[in-house]
């Protein structure tokens, strides 16, 4: 009887920063030591903190591309995943403000192994104190977005949080894998042969919902999304309550607005916009009612009503009857890491 042959994988792992460079140094720190052929390469898009230097002085294994400008996010991963996808097996996208735990490479290249129509898996995540951090979520539904925008107080919040109604998965608390809609973009491990066949990233997505797109695809392909409970990554991004940036809010908002339009009905897209222009009027109302009980100063509630007016008269114009274009891709904003 012949002995089977055991085909070790190769990995290539694609890390996009701007101006992340503590961040990144751990991140790659945490990189190293894979037990597979790896290759990881970090796409930098135009830092100004020394970035660069670091990764050739302190990774010089590293693949490093530099772009002059700020490419947004998904076309700078798509960069990287040029140069990997005939290469390797399976491809990781690791956000540079993330960090792989002891045997989290292991654990999700082994279930991948083990289920061939598995196209992408991704692990558990956990805030740097060890506090667990949602990482698998449902497709976008006009239910989460009223959610999000008018989160509900009293016993309820912990319950309809954590519920399906909300987009998440009670699954995540336990320790066998299960089947996703899409998981958070800081961490995801993908079958070269799925990233050929659904294609890359789509680069109209310039920061945030990239990979939400792309696991819609991936799913109406045919291929299972996963998450493997088992590999453990640590992501520092929302660790603490973070400071209100009107330029991420609205980038946030202008991305979700171009997957309505992508995936969506003109009823959904209807009702859509009438709920975030509602969230954006209760918001306006409380950062006043914030500001006059002094919990906000005169530069954070400037902030806030320049984010929730910009983002009201993003979803007027952009779901307008007579417009059928998407919003334009949000340039410069710097990633909430």
């Amino acid at each position: 009887m012949s002995t089977p042959v055991v085909v070790t994988p190769r990995i290539g792992i694609v890390v996009v920063s701007f101006n992340t460079r503590s961040l990144l140094r751990d991140c790659l720190a945490s990189i190293a030591g894979a037990p597979f052929p790896t290759r990881v390469v970090v796409v930098d898009n135009a830092s100004s903190d020394g970035t660069t230097a670091m990764v050739r002085d302190d990774f010089p294994s590293v693949e490093l591309v530099a772009n002059d400008t700020n490419r947004g996010f998904a076309a700078a991963t798509n960069q990287g995943l040029a140069g990997l996808t005939d290469h390797s097996d399976f491809i990781l996208l690791l956000n540079p403000d993330a960090a792989l735990c002891p045997g989290a490479l292991e654990h999700l290249v082994n279930f991948m192994l083990a289920h061939p129509r598995v196209g992408v898996c991704s692990p558990r995540l956990q805030y740097p104190d060890g506090r667990p951090q949602a990482g698998a979520f449902r497709f976008p539904t006009l239910a989460m977005a009223f959610l999000d925008l008018f989160p509900p107080r009293g016993p309820l919040l912990g319950r309809l949080y954590d519920s399906y109604l909300n987009g998440r998965y009670p699954e995540e608390r336990g320790v066998e894998p299960f089947p996703i809609d899409h998981p958070l973009g800081a961490a995801m491990l993908i079958r070269s042969e799925t990233l050929s066949e659904v294609a890359p990233l789509d680069e109209h997505f310039w920061l945030y919902a990239e990979e939400v797109d792309w696991c819609l695809r991936c799913h109406r392909a045919g291929w299972a999304i996963w998450q493997v409970p088992a590999a453990h990554v640590v992501h520092v991004a929302g660790a603490s309550s973070s400071q209100f940036r009107s330029s991420s809010f609205v980038a946030l908002h202008r991305a979700r607005a171009r997957f309505v339009h992508k995936w969506h009905t003109p009823f959904y897209r209807r009702w859509y916009a009438r709920i975030i222009r509602l969230g954006m009027v209760a918001s306006t109302l409380t950062a006043w009612r914030d500001w006059w009980r002094g919990r906000l100063q005169p530069a954070e509630i400037r902030d806030q009503l320049s984010g929730y007016a910009a983002v009201f008269r993003l979803v007027s114009e952009s779901f307008a009857p007579d417009n059928n274009s998407s919003p334009a891709r949000t340039m410069d904003v710097q990633p909430p890491f």
